[in-house]
């Protein structure tokens, strides 16, 4: 059933009208949240660090092609952001509002969410979201759609496999035995995140984008001393995976006379 709705899904694509598709570009109908989950840095002191990521990776993903209207940020203190009138970070009101925007934008669903992690999960508010209900808050918000699965924390890999299916890509920001950096008081973004704005602009879709990611993860904890390695984790479903030349990146162009 799920390589038939992939199926169905690209002859949607190719069927629908030319002028169209490469006006509003693949994630016009896409459904996103975005999500600051903690606002503490490492040391225990605050910091802006992943409320900075969550505003600015939902400004890139509308550079991207992403409707601004269907991307939902939250945050944990969402009183200290009004110009971005973020919801409150917590893992049912992040579902609800997932599930209500996919009820209208039908053709994908994406998650990102920035903050702390462990072995067992990442923190999102006063609770920790692990890898089981994030999957089973994902199949019932956005079953069989292509969907793209972002999560920055240490430990982040422990999601890959919970979360893997065919019409999915999952980036994380380490290995699942990993920490990653950058979640100090005075970091304007943790380091994956920081990497995940500065690659997208030059990047052609969500494969390159995870390339690039791990490339300058790679590159900013050498130059920083900061190891052990975190290595970035890129999984990309073999149904979603032939489909990835569809869903290149739209920068605004114009659509075609």
């Amino acid at each position: 059933m799920r390589g038939t709705a992939a199926v169905i899904g690209l002859l949607a694509f190719l069927l629908a009208p030319l002028s169209s598709a490469y006006a509003a570009g693949p994630f016009a109908n896409w459904a996103a949240v975005v999500v600051a989950g903690d606002f503490h840095a490492h040391s225990g002191g605050p910091t802006e660090a992943f409320d900075n990521a969550r505003r600015d990776v939902s400004k890139t993903l509308v550079d991207l092609g992403f409707d601004k209207a269907a991307i939902q940020q939250f945050s944990v203190r969402p009183e200290r952001y009004p110009a971005d009138t973020p919801g409150k970070s917590e893992a049912r009101t992040v579902y609800e509002a997932l599930k209500t925007r996919a009820s209208t934008a039908t053709a994908g669903c994406l998650f990102y969410i920035s903050t702390h992690g462990s072995p067992e999960g990442v923190i999102l508010g006063r609770q920790m979201l692990r890898p089981q209900l994030l999957a089973a808050l994902l199949d019932d918000a956005c079953p069989n759609r292509p969907s793209v699965v972002v999560i920055s924390a240490c430990f982040s890999g422990v999601f890959v496999a919970p979360l893997q299916k065919t019409n999915r890509l999952i980036l994380t920001a380490a290995r699942p035995d990993r920490a990653s950096f950058g979640c100090g008081v005075d970091d304007k973004y943790p380091y994956f995140d920081d990497c995940f704005l500065s690659a997208a602009p030059s990047a052609h879709d969500f494969a390159a984008l995870g390339a690039g990611v791990q490339a300058c993860v790679a590159r900013r904890e050498k130059e920083t001393g900061a190891e052990p390695a975190s290595e970035p984790q890129v999984w990309i479903g073999p149904a979603l995976r032939p489909m990835l030349p569809l869903y290149a990146f739209n920068r605004g162009k114009p659509a075609p006379p």
